[in-house]
């Protein structure tokens, strides 16, 4: 990720955010849809931390409380947009709230693919000898996008398509709405913006055309590639924007020696970080932050949230991890869930149909197949068999099972919280356990089996 280069004059960003995305036809405010695992907002405002600036300001309007509660950070200036008259209106809104010696970068709720260093060359360049830039994308099909009209070198004004001349209409080159200019220049610029168009709306790209007047016209950067430079406006931009976003991410894993199934088949919704050798199968779905060390191996059709997983961990078909750290080498599923609090020794092993919480599991125990292991701690050496469940809810309290190193637990046993195992105990098969069991002895509780003789199951009757 590039890095911003330090400057002298401090930098404001202005994300505007009041849009209604009539075409979402959704109940919350379009800039709070989910994208790769957060609101479209939640990129751009992550984006635009890392550029470093004074002061964020969001302007908001449609379903704005939705905006606020969601994001309760008292760095950020909510401003109200109360009524919809265009970009040059709502920036007009936030004037007051600016320095008068800053630069301001503008960016929009709704276009959350943008890196840091699609923006980051604008924001350097916007200085006291070029006061206004402007972020371009060049386009084979540009229908729909304002041109942006260059001469030597410089943008002299933005045409709206509905305006546009045939020759303007030729030019690829669009308008992404990305501005970067000085506070005091932007003040007088948007003051005397009208509402003299087609759309009867203050237009903020009418700027452009007053800086060529002052002899500034504006400097500008491409986006590469394009589509980073813009948003959604219904479902299906949604989904083709989604879908670019995660190709976008398994590229970059790839480039950081990440062996892929499938770059098509993998979401990661949120921060994934791995280290070397790692292998990664198809549709397998990334939440929150997680970690794969070296020569970590991710089966298919996992979901991983918020995992650390050490090097060698290997994660077999059809798991859901939440909450997971590993401690070395582990081996995981197939079809086993792990909760928040699970910690996994080196050699330890959750198989099949295995479900823990808030369970440490020591060094080379095996949990093969069928049990509950919840609110325990297990030893190394531990051997739990199949159907296995820690009882640790008496309907209002969890409590702790403690098993120590190299017990031996038999199938079908239940283990009736708060309980305590010592090392080296055995448990006979099929018992239910209601109090501690001593250190290397045989503990057991069975019903004594009968059989009865003569005995004939009973017929259904006419």
């Amino acid at each position: 990720m590039s890095q911003l280069k330090p400057s002298l004059q401090p930098l404001e960003i202005v994300v505007l955010a009041a849009g209604v995305g009539t075409r979402m036809r959704s109940n919350q405010a379009k800039v709070m849809l989910n994208l790769a695992g957060k609101p479209m907002l939640a990129h751009v405002l992550s984006m635009a931390a890392a550029l470093a600036p004074i002061r964020i300001h969001i302007v908001y309007g449609h379903k704005g409380e939705q905006l606020s509660a969601a994001f309760p950070d008292p760095k950020l200036n909510w401003i109200a947009q109360t009524e919809q008259l265009g970009t040059g209106h709502a920036v007009r809104c936030v004037i007051s709230h600016l320095e008068p010696k800053s630069k301001v970068l503008i960016l929009y709720g709704d276009v959350p693919a943008l890196r840091i260093e699609d923006v980051a060359p604008l924001v350097e360049q916007c200085d006291k000898k070029d006061v206004i830039g402007v972020l371009l994308a060049n386009l084979e099909a540009p229908k729909g996008y304002g041109r942006a009209v260059v001469a030597q070198g410089r943008v002299t004004k933005i045409v709206e398509e509905k305006l546009a001349t045939v020759e303007e209409l030729a030019i690829t080159l669009v308008n992404t709405g990305l501005i970067c200019t000085q506070s005091v220049d932007l003040a007088r610029w948007v003051n005397q913006l009208d509402r003299n168009n087609l759309q009867n709306e203050y237009l903020l790209t009418d700027i452009f055309a007053m800086a060529a007047r002052e002899s500034q016209p504006a400097y500008f950067q491409i986006c590469e590639p394009a589509w980073r430079a813009f948003g959604a406006n219904d479902a299906s931009q949604l989904v083709e924007l989604e879908r670019k976003m995660q190709l976008d991410c398994a590229y970059t894993l790839l480039a950081k020696g990440v062996r892929l199934a499938d770059p098509n088949r993998i979401d990661i919704r949120g921060m994934l970080t791995t280290g070397m050798d790692v292998e990664i199968d198809a549709n397998v779905v990334f939440e929150g932050e997680v970690s794969l060390a070296d020569d970590v191996k991710i089966g298919p059709f996992n979901r991983i949230k918020n995992c650390n997983l050490a090097a060698g961990t290997i994660v077999h078909a059809h798991c859901d991890l939440e909450g997971v750290v590993s401690h070395g080498a582990c081996e995981i599923g197939p079809f086993a869930r792990l909760r928040p609090g699970t910690v996994l020794q080196q050699g330890s092993k959750v198989g099949n149909f295995v479900e823990c919480k808030n369970a440490q599991v020591g060094a080379s125990t095996k949990i093969s197949h069928l049990s509950y292991i919840g609110d325990a701690v297990l030893g190394s050496g531990v051997n739990i068999g199949a159907g296995t469940i820690t009882c640790n809810y008496d309907g209002v309290n969890k409590h702790l099972t403690h098993i120590g190193d190299d017990v031996f637990v038999g199938s079908n046993t239940s283990l009736i919280a708060p309980l305590k195992i010592g090392s080296g105990a055995t448990i006979g098969a099929g018992s239910v356990l209601t109090s501690s069991a001593g250190a290397n002895q045989l503990t057991l509780s069975r019903a004594p089996q009968k059989t009865i003789s003569g005995w004939t199951r009973p017929d259904k009757k006419s």
